[in-house]
């Protein structure tokens, strides 16, 4: 059960570990380790280490909690982060962002790999998430005293940060960086979806779909944290003419693609 005595017991350890004060809070979706070398380390722990952290048990998630300076700012940084198909539930999986705010975090940048639902969007593109369709079946709010942690009842009429978001496509815009704006539909998975599921999906009116940031997006939110976010789009969703699913390909165009976040995202800092 989440208690601000379990939360206290989290920022306990890490200020023991060096965790100081942050300004922004960042974290790395599946395939997106790079960023990690800009930064300049000063802390670091284990999420195995962490009190009531979750585990990442994914393949292409690191599972560290890194703190450090980035363009002048204090940031703390998830490299690799949770899902619900790990088993874990809405509760436990966004855990790090009320820990993360709890270190003084008053930005969160979140990214992923998704995959394009839109036909003119391309492998290896970027997308600034302007709103979100919630196919996971629940809620990271829902539970007995969420009260104490802000409240119940959080408006989504804007789940991204406008002013924000603004920035990202100036900044983009600016270096050059080819950026979509669209809709993120996030599912349970870990299967990827069938031709008549990503026909629904466009149907939805979904841009790309993934299995994560909704549920960390929805608990910023009701911490008044802004937040953006940005897929890296790893494949190309096409119903009519699918291919069979080939991870190494996948992170191989995450990797590539990550350069690009990785310019966006200093520059915003």
């Amino acid at each position: 059960m989440l208690t601000e005595d379990v939360l206290k017991e989290s920022l306990v350890f890490l200020r023991s570990k060096g965790f100081g004060d942050a300004e922004v809070g960042i974290i790395l979706g599946t395939g997106l380790g790079q960023f990690v070398d800009e930064i300049t380390i000063e802390a670091v722990a284990h999420y195995h280490h962490i009190p009531y952290f979750p585990i990442s048990t994914v393949e292409y998630h690191s599972g560290k909690l890194l703190y450090g300076m980035l363009q002048g700012k204090k940031v703390v940084v998830m490299q690799g982060r949770f899902h619900l198909y790990e088993g874990y539930d809405f509760v436990e999986l966004t855990y790090p962002i009320r820990v993360m705010h709890a270190l003084g975090i008053n930005k969160l940048l979140v990214s992923n790999a998704a995959g394009a639902i839109n036909p003119d969007y391309r492998k290896g593109d970027l997308l600034l998430i302007d709103d979100h369709i919630n196919l996971q079946g629940g809620s990271p709010l829902a539970f007995s005293n969420v009260s104490e942690f802000g409240p119940r009842f959080v408006d989504m009429i804007c789940p991204y940060n406008a002013e924000l978001s603004k920035i990202v496509e100036e900044k983009a815009s600016s270096i050059g960086i080819k950026l979509h704006r669209g809709v993120y539909a996030a599912v349970i998975g870990p299967q990827l979806e069938t031709r008549a599921e990503y026909r629904m999906l466009r149907i939805l009116g979904a841009d790309a779909v993934g299995m994560s940031t909704v549920p960390e997006v929805i608990v910023a939110n009701q911490l008044n944290l802004p937040v953006i976010a940005i897929s890296v789009l790893t494949d190309e969703c096409d119903p009519d003419h699918l291919q069979p699913i080939n991870l190494p390909e996948i992170m191989e165009i995450a990797k590539a693609s990550e350069p690009k976040l990785i310019q966006i995202f200093k520059s915003v800092i």
